[in-house]
């Protein structure tokens, strides 16, 4: 399926994103402000992060260019989340991810400058079915919609920009450890990007006078389920497959995600639907198939 590229690397991607996929049903069902939710959620990431990279061997030195590189996932992670748990609770779970996923537009062009990747016909043609198809799935009259209908979509197409910052920033993190043999883990690069965002995020609550507390003992159910699979989990698979995938069909990839909130959208708080939107459905997938045909790459 993949020219000159791991094959074993699609499966822990697409998992990974089913995982995330679910992220944002999570953060609407812990009923909790946005950015505080978002803060305990890299919090206790960071937390089981350190954990695990204390039993692959510990800490590792880098270099001051991994060290600026390495910063930018966490800067841009904090900026993400402030937006698109924001964007979840004023558009809903699977709209917020459809649109957080534009993320594949700005990959691409990070693909070319930043990794020197040449994006053919088939990629091209992927793109623009799989957005046709997230067009066909969002419907609706945009002039009849709310205000505050209006302001979740802007903040969730902005989350894609600040989502696709984090993940070219991460893949580059990790090629500039391999090209010096640094040997810094998978885990090493995401335990710093939780960290900053952790820390960026209690900044906004604090000066946004939130409050910290847990409401329930569900709710940090929920955020610990987030933290744990939403996070931990998912972002080690994906970040594995990253070694092995161009960041422009990582990108592309991703967008696996918005199926699956979608799908658990409507079918968990029974959203009515239309044929139109199943449609859009199918042509996404179509897109993501076309686009990760022959990727090529020098």
């Amino acid at each position: 399926m993949l020219k000159d590229v791991s094959r074993s690397a699609l499966l822990p991607l697409l998992l990974g994103a089913s995982i995330i996929g679910t992220n944002a049903l999570m953060v609407k069902m812990a009923d909790m402000p946005p950015t505080v939710s978002a803060f305990w959620r890299m919090a206790i990431s960071s937390v089981i992060l350190v954990g695990v990279l204390k039993m692959q061997g510990g800490w590792k030195p880098m270099s001051p260019r991994a060290w600026v590189w390495s910063i930018i996932p966490g800067i841009a992670f904090s900026i993400d989340l402030w937006m698109w748990h924001r964007s979840i609770h004023i558009v809903g779970p699977g709209i917020s991810t459809l649109l957080a996923n534009t993320q594949v537009f700005f990959v691409a062009v990070a693909s070319v400058v930043f990794f020197k990747d040449r994006l053919d016909w088939r990629y091209a043609s992927g793109v623009l079915l799989a957005f046709f198809g997230l067009w066909l799935l969002l419907g609706g009259d945009w002039d009849k919609l709310s205000g505050d209908y209006h302001w979740g979509v802007f903040l969730g197409l902005a989350t894609g920009l600040a989502y696709a910052f984090y993940n070219v920033g991460i893949k580059k993190t990790q090629q500039i450890s391999e090209a010096s043999n640094l040997q810094i883990s998978d885990m090493q690069i995401l335990l710093i990007a939780a960290v900053i965002s952790s820390v960026m995020l209690g900044i906004f609550g604090f000066m946004g006078g939130e409050q910290f507390a847990f409401k329930s003992v569900p709710s940090f159910a929920y955020i610990l389920a987030l933290a744990v699979f939403g996070h931990c989990l998912a972002w080690v698979l994906i970040s594995r497959a990253m070694r092995l995938l161009p960041i422009a069909v990582l990108g592309l990839l991703l967008l696996f995600q918005p199926i699956v909130a979608y799908m658990l959208d409507v079918v968990l708080f029974q959203i009515e639907t239309t044929p139109r939107q199943w449609i859009g459905i199918l042509v996404t997938l179509v897109g993501i198939f076309a686009a990760g045909l022959k990727p090529s790459s020098k």
